[in-house]
């Protein structure tokens, strides 16, 4: 179970909030309300936050099992991985993957975007294990995908704003 900091404003009237800062969830509440509206908040936001973060930073199997969607979709169902999973060690890199073994990495850094930007690389890696290469074969494997061009713009926005 995370750590919970409760912080209680005066200038707050009504409105409940909670945001993960590291390991600890932050809680915003204003600071009238009862020990058990209190409690009753906690437990709601908190179970909220799971629900969404489970939802938005899949896990390896279920990142596996949406390789296997994209390439159906996209790709005939000719792109098939091994194994997709996060990694910590990709820092400059978006994704990874070895034609060898065919397997696929995703860096950590992409959890929590949007489903369509983890779905665009996730197609992206896909496609080189069709086409090991950013050759014109291997973009008119990614093309199609519609959010491409938001995606790539997407991740161009983060990697400047992180420099």
């Amino acid at each position: 179970m995370a750590v919970v900091e409760i912080r209680r404003s005066s200038r707050r009237r009504r409105t409940v909030r909670a945001y993960r800062e590291g390991d600890k969830i932050i809680v915003l509440m204003p600071a009238h309300l009862s020990p058990e509206e209190e409690q009753t908040h906690v437990d709601s936001l908190v179970e909220r936050l799971d629900r969404r973060e489970r939802r938005v930073r899949p896990s390896d199997d279920e990142l596996l099992a949406r390789a296997s969607v994209l390439s159906d979709r996209w790709l005939d169902g000719q792109a098939l991985p091994s194994s997709v999973r996060w990694v910590t060690n990709q820092n400059t890199r978006w994704g990874s993957c070895s034609s060898s073994d065919a397997s696929i990495r995703l860096s950590h850094r992409l959890k929590g975007m949007p489903e369509w930007v983890v779905d665009y690389v996730l197609l992206h890696e896909l496609a080189h294990l069709l086409e090991p290469n950013h050759s014109d074969r291997f973009w008119a494997l990614v093309e199609p995908y519609p959010h491409t061009v938001k995606a790539k713009g997407f991740l161009e926005g983060v990697s400047w704003q992180q420099r």
